[in-house]
C-alpha cells in the first residue's frame, strides 16, 4: 500500500537521530513489506572521510538504512510499540555497486519470519533499477 510517512513519523518509531537516522521517507508499507527512501547528499557527515576526493557511501551504512527501514515495520506493530529492534546478525551481504552523492536509495525490505522477540528479513537497496546492496537481517525485539 502506498503511503507517505515523513521523517517526523519515522522518528516516532525509531530511536535514531541525526547523524545516524538513515531513512528519509517510507513510501510503501504492507504487513510483511516496506519501502523506504534515503536521499544521499554530499552533506552527509561520512563523506568527509569516505573518501574526500571520491565520495562513496559506506556499505555498512546502506545495510543500516535497510535495518532502520525494517525497524519501522517491526516497531509499527501494536505488540512492539515502545520497544527497540536490536541487530542480531547480518548474513549474505553483497555490495554490488557504489552509492554516490546525488543517488536516491530505494530500501526494500521483506519480513521472512516474525516471532514475538525475533524478526528475520531480507533487504535490497536499489539506485534506479540496479540492486546496489542486499542482505539477510535478524533483529531482537526488546523492551526499553
Amino acid at each position: 500500500m502506498q503511503v507517505n510517512m515523513d521523517i517526523n513519523e519515522i522518528k516516532s518509531y525509531l530511536p535514531h537521530r541525526y547523524p545516524f537516522l538513515l531513512v528519509d521517507r517510507i513510501v510503501e508499507i504492507e504487513e510483511k513489506k516496506i519501502v523506504g527512501i534515503k536521499n544521499v547528499t554530499i552533506n552527509e557527515p561520512f563523506f568527509v572521510g569516505h573518501f574526500p576526493e571520491h565520495p562513496v557511501m559506506p556499505g555498512v551504512l546502506i545495510i543500516e538504512a535497510l535495518a532502520q527501514t525494517c525497524g519501522v515495520l517491526a516497531l509499527k506493530r501494536e505488540e512492539n510499540k515502545g520497544k527497540l529492534a536490536y541487530f542480531v546478525s547480518i548474513n549474505n551481504a553483497k555490495f554490488r555497486k557504489p552509492v554516490f552523492p546525488g543517488d536516491t536509495l530505494r530500501l526494500e525490505v521483506e519480513v521472512i519470519k516474525h516471532k514475538p522477540k525475533l524478526v528475520q528479513a531480507h533487504g535490497a537497496a536499489r539506485v534506479g533499477e540496479s540492486v546496489v546492496t542486499e542482505a539477510d537481517l535478524l533483529f531482537a525485539i526488546v523492551g526499553k
